[in-house]
């Protein structure tokens, strides 16, 4: 077994959005090249089967996005896309004869954080028209996400209206409602899904320290690295504050094997934190480990 479960490839900092549980990035906007992807992949071939396309920023916004796939099936790896959906009829021939595709998740919450020029009818229609053809000639698994409820599960009669189409247009025999009283995630379809969940807030150093003991899964399952090769612990590390070191001037294994990388993995390990950033994350108090 490789690694690493998931490696985050943040192959554009900019977005088309501006959601208010996504704080904008201080970093200056940029598309990764596909030289310098290229590059990634070489290193990280032989420590994860899967890629994913996110970590800050809006995929379906790269240029070379279909380039990318390409180069992720030739080196064998499986691609993973976190999207907020509004641009897939721009990029849904790019997408649907791709083998490399794994799963595209779409975060539905992204539209009421937004005020948009389209109605919600026709952002959905969007994405469930490419839905029903991706499943009717594809493998792709599709993932809906509304990841905006409140502290209680049962809140989420706020996203009723979203439901009700869902139930519409895949002609659903049951209420999505009635089935995530238990489930946050439920399968809707064949290859289709919806996870349901609170939100959370992006682990930043200006919070309060939240616990110096826990546990994350951070250079244990996954890591990531940003549009400019700076290489970080996680996901949630959106601004490169725990910075390990650069793919472009340093090997991938020297990175994951370096001090500080070490450090956090037996610090976690042993249930202690030891990076300010991570002191300040909510999101690992999900693990309950």
């Amino acid at each position: 077994m490789k690694r690493f479960k998931k490696l985050y490839i943040e192959i554009t900092n900019i977005c088309n959005l501006r959601c208010e549980f996504c704080p904008v990035t201080r970093r200056s906007g940029e598309f990764m090249g596909i030289e310098l992807f290229n590059n990634i992949l070489e290193q990280v071939r032989n420590y994860t089967d899967h890629i994913y396309l996110h970590v800050k920023g809006e995929p379906f916004l790269h240029p070379e996005l279909d380039k990318f796939i390409d180069s992720a099936e030739n080196y064998g790896l499986k691609v993973n896309i976190t999207t907020n959906g509004t641009l897939i009829n721009k990029v849904r021939n790019k997408l649907i004869n791709k083998k490399a595709i794994r799963q595209i998740n779409f975060s539905l919450h992204s539209f009421d954080a937004n005020d948009l020029s389209f109605s919600l009818e026709e952002y959905l229609k969007n994405i469930l028209d490419f839905t029903l053809e991706a499943v009717s000639k594809t493998n792709i698994i599709i993932s809906y996400r509304l990841w905006n409820l409140e502290q209680d599960i049962k809140s989420i009669e706020k996203n009723r209206h979203i439901l009700n189409l869902i139930e519409k247009t895949l002609e659903l025999d049951f209420k999505i409602e009635e089935k995530l009283l238990d489930n946050r995630g439920i399968k809707l379809a064949k290859n289709i899904y919806l996870n349901a969940a609170e939100r959370f807030e992006w682990p930043d150093n200006k919070l309060e320290e939240s616990n110096t003991c826990g546990f994350c899964y951070g250079l244990r399952d996954q890591i990531a690295i940003l549009v400019d090769g700076t290489v970080v612990p996680c996901c949630l590390d959106g601004e490169g504050i725990i910075n390990l070191g650069n793919i472009k001037h340093t090997n991938f294994s020297n990175i994951i094997e370096g001090d500080r990388a070490k450090a956090i993995f037996e610090g976690f390990s042993n249930r202690k934190v030891v990076e300010e950033l991570c002191k300040k994350c909510d999101y690992r108090r999900r693990f309950n480990l």
